[in-house]
């Protein structure tokens, strides 16, 4: 298969973004003037041109507007890219990111406090504080993806280091007789998810996604249609990257030595970008053959806030119970999308591809809102143990304007399901050393999934405290799940299996003053 027309590369080298992008710079985009729905409209017809082209005409002549952009909505499903469901759940989930101490205890922070991570959990661990801190973090994340399609396995790995949290917090006694006892304050920069990730699939349904001539009919022959029912190879490369980050603000108190009370707002980010190729060799089994290449480009940026409360109670010495809320995430996001597709017939490029104009989105999004119980014994100065307890509505997940998205808010609730995910971690103290373990299941949001799509992850951690203001601490973090990614919502092949492994690396710096 020849590459798309523009962009001269082989196969290999179009894996690469630089090249996919490429492929759009040689189409500007113009101003549209005409009102949005208008605009909508013509990029619809555009983009099922050469789909059916009489059949198209006849629609246009004889039905109103909206009838029309409903029986395009069926070309426009069958893009690659996430669909609005599966990015809104994306963008409500959280990876194990935060300090090292952390991560090498699976998070199991929502009683404990006395760290800057833990804040996301339970703002009220802000006061566990006896003085202040300062942290940094930097991570190195290696992914290996095994793709199965049809019998065919592909092995694929990915890697990043970056920064990932930064933040210090400031505690100090009340004045006087009060009850309460002890004001803190703190800020932390985190990382919520790292979106860079590649993997490939091949292999043969045997089902083609692109079966028709998309000019068929066109000269109302039916003598001249050519049905490209067999399948000779399929393809499919995805590329994200990108980063969901926030910025949390926390403040807490502690009441007779016995109620720690805190609260926090966040500020969140995301930029998100998708790159995605499929190819499709077919052929009539008379001689004729079709090659075809869609591409396409998702980008979308968002901002948003939510905020936290959070209880830890101290009932007898040694015992710690903690409950918290994080709101849902309120986000106001912009998407670009753009496609365009080549037919290559019986070795030669055809001259008219498919060059639509880009799509442009505004819309909202209210992601799940997230309750956490918490209990953890403190053993004095050698150790402790804690477990987290974590529900998480992701049935109310919403897509706003509604009216805009009707059929996917009903999508989120049927196709969704509030989780319920379990975290333990311990530490142990000797000498100068911390020694930390963990082990977590987050489980999986969709309704069908089976357990093998939970996220099952364990994880290990070393504190050295150099000295009373200076500590390094370390982590290993291991997660693993399943996925499948369906090519084309409307046709009959199986989705490609997807077995994710995360190997992550955390390095921290801690001073205390």
């Amino acid at each position: 298969m020849e590459p798309v027309e523009g962009v001269q590369v082989a196969r290999q080298d179009l894996l690469h973004p630089e090249v996919v992008q490429a492929a759009f710079q040689d189409h500007p985009v113009p101003q549209a003037e005409a009102p949005v729905w208008q605009a909508e409209v013509v990029v619809l017809l555009h983009q099922a041109r050469l789909h059916q082209k009489n059949n198209l005409k006849k629609l246009t002549m004889n039905l109103k507007t909206p009838l029309v952009i409903l029986y395009l909505c069926s070309f426009v499903m069958s893009a690659q890219s996430l669909s609005y469901v599966d990015q809104a759940v994306l963008f409500s989930t959280e990876s194990n990111f935060g300090t090292a101490r952390y991560v090498g205890m699976s998070g199991a922070f929502g009683a404990l406090g006395n760290d800057m991570s833990a804040v996301d959990i339970n703002p009220a661990g802000l006061a566990v504080y006896n003085k202040g801190e300062f942290s940094t973090t930097f991570a190195y994340r290696d992914t290996d993806i095994n793709s199965s399609f049809y019998g065919n396995s592909i092995p694929n790995s990915d890697d990043y280091f970056r920064f990932s949290q930064i933040g210090g917090v400031n505690s100090w006694d009340s004045f006087g007789n009060s009850d309460i006892y002890k004001f803190a304050f703190g800020f932390n920069y985190s990382v919520v998810n790292h979106y860079n990730n590649n993997y490939v699939v091949q292999g043969n349904s045997g089902i083609p996604e692109y079966p028709d001539d998309p000019d068929f009919n066109f000269d109302n022959d039916p003598d001249n249609d050519i049905n490209y029912i067999n399948v000779d190879d399929q393809y499919f490369y995805n590329y994200t990257s990108g980063i969901n980050d926030k910025f949390n603000f926390s403040f807490a108190t502690l009441y007779k030595e016995i109620l720690y009370m805190g609260a926090s707002m966040a500020f969140h980010h995301i930029d998100f970008y998708q790159n995605t190729i499929f190819e499709e060799s077919n052929n009539d089994g008379e001689g004729n053959t079709m090659d075809v290449r869609n591409v396409e480009y998702l980008s979308t940026y968002a901002s948003g806030f939510n905020f936290g409360l959070g209880i830890i109670v101290t009932p007898y010495k040694g015992l710690r119970l903690g409950a918290s809320y994080q709101s849902p995430i309120w986000y106001n996001l912009s998407e670009r999308f753009e496609q365009r597709r080549s037919y290559i017939f019986n070795g030669e490029l055809d001259p008219d591809p498919e060059y639509p104009l880009p799509n442009y989105y505004d819309y909202q999004l209210k992601t799940a809102g997230k309750f956490t119980g918490s209990i953890a014994y403190v053993f004095g100065k050698y150790g402790l143990i804690s477990f987290d307890y974590i529900y998480q509505g992701f049935k109310n997940t919403k897509l706003k304007p509604s009216s805009n998205f009707i059929d996917e808010n009903l999508d989120l609730d049927t196709g969704l399901r509030n989780t319920n995910s379990f975290k333990i971690g311990t530490e142990w103290k000797y000498n100068i050393l911390s020694f930390r373990g963990g082990y977590r299941i987050i489980q999986s949001p969709y309704n069908s999934s089976a357990s093998e799509y939970d996220v099952e992850g364990y994880s290990f951690g070393l504190g050295v405290k150099f000295s009373k203001r200076f500590g390094l601490d370390f982590a290993y973090d291991n997660s693993a799940y399943a996925e499948q990614y369906r090519f084309m919502s409307a046709q009959g092949a199986d989705p490609a299996n997807l077995d994710i492994t995360n190997n992550r690396f955390t390095t921290s710096i801690v001073v205390n003053f």
